[in-house]
């Protein structure tokens, strides 16, 4: 037998598993009459019938249910093989962003790129996996929290974090006021870097030799310090809505740079993508802006 006809296949398991000759031709942009002439040639090709027609649709011969079930799942996996390949266009765009910063500090700002870029259809991922820019190939770029040292890939700073002791107001009220005491009397949040010794240190106070808690990440801090637990040494850009909203209060003017910053990393086939373009110039300006109110400075 000749090669079989994988467009005919492929139109056999939509129609198969739509069970209904008229919405799968309208899923695949047929007119009826040709989803049925191409069914025709597939039987006389196979020497069997595949399909039974009814009033309301069709049904699977035995036959045809066995084709289905042979031919669907490796038709399934061609698919699934080809998506990455499939032709990118410029007009859409995937960026990758941890969910802290997506959603504290790209989504607040993201309207405004929508606005400015209509033609532009843009897909958030928010994970904390780092993306693998040669295995997905269809994320265009990431922002990223590091030392900027990732290889295979450009990586552009953006802007430098900052952190500072936040607290909830009933905790500020519970304790007197934010400067009655010293903070090394309140209750502080303790983290596994050892952020709090570099505080003190930049301070000039003496660190507490115990913490009311001990957590692993800044989201379960923040979190904590919202919920009136204790004092958490918060980062500034994915605290600012809590502190702008007044849900969180800084309790000191000084503030210390954290050990990484945060940066937009992207492979060298973005570097043509036009949608991609817009979005760099657009963040780095947004990212700008953000950095000189963090520092104070103009412009």
């Amino acid at each position: 037998m000749s090669r079989m006809p994988l467009q005919a296949l492929h139109n056999f398991v939509v129609a198969a598993r739509l069970g209904n000759l008229t919405r799968a031709a309208e899923s695949m942009n047929l007119t009826v009459s040709a989803l049925s002439h191409q069914m025709r040639q597939l039987e006389q090709r196979l020497g069997y019938p595949l399909l039974l027609r009814q009033a309301r649709g069709v049904r699977l011969t035995p036959e045809g249910q066995r084709l289905l079930e042979q031919v669907g799942p490796h038709l399934d996996a061609i698919g699934e093989a080809f998506q990455p390949f499939a032709a990118r266009h410029d007009r859409v765009l995937t960026v990758s962003a941890v969910p802290s910063m997506a959603s504290n500090w790209l989504v607040p700002r993201l309207g405004q790129f929508v606005a400015a870029y209509p033609q532009i259809e843009i897909n958030l991922e928010s994970t904390e996996r780092l993306t693998d820019f040669e295995r997905q190939l269809q994320v265009d770029a990431a922002l990223r929290v590091g030392s900027g040292q990732w290889p295979g890939v450009t990586a552009e700073p953006l802007f430098d974090d900052w952190l500072v002791p936040m607290a909830s107001p009933a905790l500020v009220a519970r304790m007197g006021g934010v400067e009655t005491i010293a903070l090394s009397q309140w209750p502080l949040l303790g983290d596994p870097d050892g952020e709090w010794q570099r505080w003190f240190a930049l301070t000039g106070e003496r660190a507490p030799s115990r913490y009311v808690a001990m957590l692993n990440d800044s989201e379960s801090h923040h979190r904590a310090a919202l919920d009136g637990i204790g004092v958490a040494l918060g980062r500034v850009t994915r605290a600012q809505l809590l502190l702008q909203s007044g849900q969180l209060i800084a309790l000191s003017p000084h503030r210390l740079k954290t050990r990484w910053s945060h940066w937009l990393v992207y492979p060298a086939r973005s570097a043509t993508h036009q949608g991609f373009l817009a979005f760099r110039e657009w963040v780095m300006a947004e990212a700008k802006a953000h950095a000189a109110h963090m520092t104070g400075s103009p412009g």
